[in-house]
């Protein structure tokens, strides 16, 4: 993947690539859940509630656990502002508060998952390392867990579309138990999601030429996974899965398998 065009990318990508796997390997492990939500949604909160500016809840010095009001005004935060510097800021202060139990079920409450995930995609690289430093701690309950791997597979597909960043996510290292996702029990959005991760990746090679003379990857890399013997049976396996979408999308994957 030569040239300098491919070069910044490539690295973006192998950071990226290796943070979002290790997001959902870490999630894999969990029981899945129903993605059950309480319709509340952050909305620009009264003047003075709870006693602070939007703002002032990003400080360094406020080192007090959030309550429910607190943590909405922060989210309306990260949704109103384009301030860089400002949602680096409400991303630290969220993911610190996300280590708290308490905390992480209030923020999914609050439809807070989708707005910190949204985050991965900013183009400031701190931002999105604060944003899955957050996605992290709040992967921690499992009741968040189904709702972080629909975020994080949404950011590996936006980079497998894209040749450039191939090698890099296929370098990343990640636990065999990625492989889980390819279970006929997964829901249907996740399996479609990470069978079209599987195609781009593929698809790209091929424009790359990597097909033909592979790279050079280590054990334990994305690439051993997705092209392994226990990833091919899993993926003919879902020939005979009940959705007849996902049905359609392994057809078009197993010749290449």
């Amino acid at each position: 993947m030569g040239g300098p065009r491919g070069a910044g990318w490539v690295a973006a990508g192998l950071l990226l690539g290796a943070g979002a796997c290790y997001c959902i390997y870490r999630l894999t492990g969990g029981r899945r859940r129903g993605d059950r939500e309480l319709g509340i949604r952050p909305s620009k909160p009264a003047g003075g509630s709870a006693g602070f500016p939007a703002e002032d809840l990003t400080v360094g010095s406020y080192d007090d656990v959030l309550n429910a009001e607190q943590l909405q005004k922060l989210l309306y935060l990260l949704e109103s502002t384009e301030d860089p510097v400002i949602i680096e800021r409400a991303l630290i202060t969220l993911g610190n508060n996300a280590a708290f139990s308490v905390n992480q079920a209030i923020i999914r409450e609050l439809g807070g998952i989708p707005i910190v995930g949204n985050k991965i995609n900013h183009s400031n690289q701190s931002v999105k390392e604060k944003a899955l430093n957050a996605l992290n701690n709040l992967s921690v309950n499992v009741e968040n867990q189904i709702k972080i791997k629909v975020q994080v597979l949404k950011l590996l597909l936006n980079l497998s579309e894209n040749p450039a960043m191939t090698e890099g996510l296929l370098r990343a290292q990640v636990d065999s138990s990625f492989l889980s996702l390819y279970d006929s029990h997964v829901a249907k959005e996740i399996l479609l999601r990470v069978l079209t991760l599987f195609q781009n990746i593929n698809n790209c090679l091929k424009i790359e030429g990597h097909l033909a003379v592979q790279p050079t990857f280590t054990e334990g890399s994305l690439f051993f996974l997705l092209h392994g013997e226990e990833c091919a049976q899993k993926i003919r396996a879902l020939v005979d899965h009940h959705d007849a979408e996902v049905k359609e999308k392994v057809v078009t994957i197993i010749p290449k398998v």
